[in-house]
């Protein structure tokens, strides 16, 4: 783990509560779309088995195709960044030492300066960042 990615972790968790934010929005948009008129093409149920193209109620086709489409993309990006924040939060979870995963909690987590870190648990601010430096590959 590097620092670089634990410090994505609060940037990630806004992502997703965007994300949230503007799925709802799409699937809001999706409810609204204008049902239009548009043919389909079928045969008769009994033989002789007649082509046929009867008219059907149907959501406008162009408009509901990109709506599904951002909502995939939008749950697929979710996903991967809900995966990046569990990494994180385990990877922290499964330091042994508890001073040492009450720095990366307060520093990664929780978004704190080391120096506030370092007043909370009565170590220098140096000593917080060696002891981040200890456990992490640069």
């Amino acid at each position: 783990m590097t620092k670089k990615k634990l410090k994505q972790h609060g940037a990630l968790k806004r992502e997703i509560d965007l994300i949230d934010k503007k799925l709802d929005q799409l699937y809001d948009r999706q409810k609204n779309i204008p049902t239009v008129l548009g043919k389909v093409k079928g045969s008769s149920p009994e033989f002789p088995y007649i082509e046929t193209r009867p008219t059907v109620y149907m959501d406008e086709p162009g408009e509901s195709d990109q709506i599904k489409k951002l909502i995939r993309m939008k749950t697929s990006r979710k996903i991967t960044a809900m995966g990046a924040v569990l990494e994180i939060e385990e990877f922290i979870a499964a330091i042994p030492d508890s001073t040492a995963r009450q720095i990366f909690e307060m520093t990664f987590l929780e978004e704190k300066k080391q120096q506030e870190v370092a007043d909370q648990v009565g170590y220098s601010r140096s000593r917080i960042s060696q002891i981040i430096s200890e456990y992490l590959k640069d």
